[in-house]
């Protein structure tokens, strides 16, 4: 029987969604408010706007992609639905930066990991980056809000193999370790988070918020990619976007014009400050693209006698926070202890090795655990951080500089990552580094971590989590927004993304992107209708 799809059910009652690769001239739009991105800042930020009655537009860069498409291939899902076709980079080619880039964004192909933003980060924020109420007290009733909304709770269901691994390791060294609270509603636990849900289980904007803004008269424009803002006298004038092909490769050489009375950027944390750069809007202090975050991720694999399977089940249920704040903010860096999941192709990107070495790695897929360790990059001031900039064809690149302050705290998650998987009954580990290999006890892996070239290129480094670029301070010395999200030079620019962290914040970002849009948006709302 075939499962519904409620957005194409959606689209044949009458929803305002247009296909910008079909269109056969120039288009001028006016609307209330534009919003550029559809991932969990702007999806929320167009829910809540249209719900209050004004006229929303949600504009976004990639294809429209439906649970009828998802097929849980890797090829097709990386190709379609991620950044640069999943070969997003560090300007050096270092760093593999994973986003999504479709209708819903990110929230479309994340592991669907949703944590609450930790208390300490948001006290560092107030403390050190002049940003303000935004404390534990005054986001509490917004996390409830979105936790209820979009079903998020603690994974009830047994953790698989895979993340058993991570608990099974902590509770014999007395390590803390909890379960993730996950976005998910009659989840059939197929682990294929990260291709698109084929049964609309994930709790992704695809099936909440843009819905619910399409349902009260919001218009969705896809393969439409916001070029530039047209500015004078301190407001942005109008957007400017160019048409896409169905690829979402090239122009088709049609322009969309849209005037609105106010505009929201919700590109994320390197498409957003890429439109401001491209867009030359006023950036007195130079604060635009600079200071953005990656929680730069290492791995840590292991290969165990029983099936682990890491292509099933759950791709995130158990994590440990032991090393992340045990020092401070001030002292060595913390990071954060995941697991992720092992579809083939994802896992031969990782493992790395070449013939017959990439082979055997392979062949053992089936037994092999992955952990990674999210490093809590931003806090001090010796930690690794990056600079938006563009390319000569206007496209965005990370420029992201690693410190000997980062590398150290990436050593010592390969110390506390083999300790927990041999701890779990792991055969072998491997350091997931160009100069490493499986090794068959602690000491000897241990002994091999400590002589390690902790650099770039040797040292296998990701993220799927980009965050800050387009800062918020009360100081327009230290950021791009206000605590309000809005423009410190531009009255009528809002900025409602994962951009806005002053830091990176230690945790999956999802549900602090949900929660702190949320909350600007209804103050938006309020200014936007006196």
């Amino acid at each position: 029987m075939a499962i519904p799809d409620p957005f194409r059910q959606g689209i044949d009652n009458g929803w305002q969604v247009q296909n910008a690769s079909l269109l056969e001239d120039d288009l001028q739009l006016d609307v209330d408010v534009v919003i550029v991105g559809s991932g969990a800042g702007g999806a929320t930020s167009a829910e809540l706007l249209s719900a209050a009655g004004l006229r929303v537009l949600i504009v976004e860069e990639g294809p429209l992609r439906t649970s009828t498409d998802f097929k849980m291939q890797e090829p097709a899902a990386y190709s379609e639905l991620y950044q640069e076709g999943m070969g997003r980079m560090s300007k050096d080619g270092a760093i593999t930066i994973m986003q999504g880039r479709a209708v819903g964004g990110t929230t479309l192909i994340n592991w669907t990991s949703s944590f609450r933003t930790p208390p300490e980060t948001l006290k560092h924020w107030a403390s050190e980056h002049a940003v303000s109420g935004l404390d534990k007290n005054t986001l509490q009733p917004w996390f409830a809000q979105i936790e209820q909304r979009l079903g998020v709770a603690p994974w009830q269901i047994p953790a698989n193999a895979n993340n058993a691994v991570i608990k099974r390791g902590c509770e014999a060294l007395n390590l803390d370790w909890a379960v993730i609270p996950r976005n998910v509603r009659g989840c059939a636990n197929l682990g294929y988070c990260g291709m698109g849900c084929p049964i609309n289980a994930k709790q992704s904007m695809l099936v909440t918020s843009i819905p619910a803004s399409l349902d009260k008269g919001g218009r969705l424009l896809y393969l439409a990619r916001a070029e530039r803002l047209i500015i004078a006298k301190d407001r942005v004038q109008q957007l400017e976007c160019h048409a896409l092909d169905a690829r979402g490769v090239e122009g088709t050489g049609h322009t969309i014009i849209i005037r609105a009375k106010h505009y929201i950027l919700a590109g994320g944390g390197i498409n957003t400050p890429a439109i401001l750069l491209r867009s030359k809007a006023p950036d007195p202090h130079q604060r635009c693209g600079k200071r953005t975050f990656l929680h730069t991720t290492n791995f840590s694999a292991a290969q165990f006698a029983e099936p682990v399977n890491p292509f099933y089940g759950a791709p995130q249920s158990i994590y440990s926070d032991h090393f992340q704040w045990r020092d401070g903010t001030s002292g060595p860096m913390g990071y954060k202890l995941e697991v992720p999941p092992l579809h083939p192709a994802f896992a031969a990107t990782i493992l790395g090795g070449y013939g017959e070495v990439s082979a055997q790695r392979m062949a053992q897929l089936p037994h092999t655990h992955m952990m990674i360790a999210l490093m809590r990059d931003g806090f001090h001031p010796d930690s690794a951080r990056g600079t938006v900039e563009l390319r000569s064809d206007g496209s965005p690149v990370l420029d992201y500089q690693m410190t000997p302050y980062t590398w150290d705290g990436i050593r010592r998650a390969y110390y506390s990552m083999a300790e927990i998987q041999f701890a779990a009954g792991a055969q072998k580990v491997f350091p997931v580094h160009a100069d490493a290999d499986y090794a068959s006890d602690l000491s000897s892996t241990r002994k091999m971590i400590a002589g390690l070239d902790l650099s770039l290129y040797r040292a296998r480094l990701g993220s799927a989590h980009v965050m800050g670029g387009c800062a918020m301070s009360d100081d327009a010395k230290l950021g791009v927004s206000n605590s309000l999200g809005l423009h410190h030079q531009l009255e009528n620019l809002s900025i409602h993304d994962g951009s806005l962290f002053p830091t990176s914040i230690g945790a999956n970002p999802q549900l602090s992107i949900y929660a702190l849009c949320a909350l600007l948006t209804d103050k938006l709302i309020q200014r936007l209708t006196l």
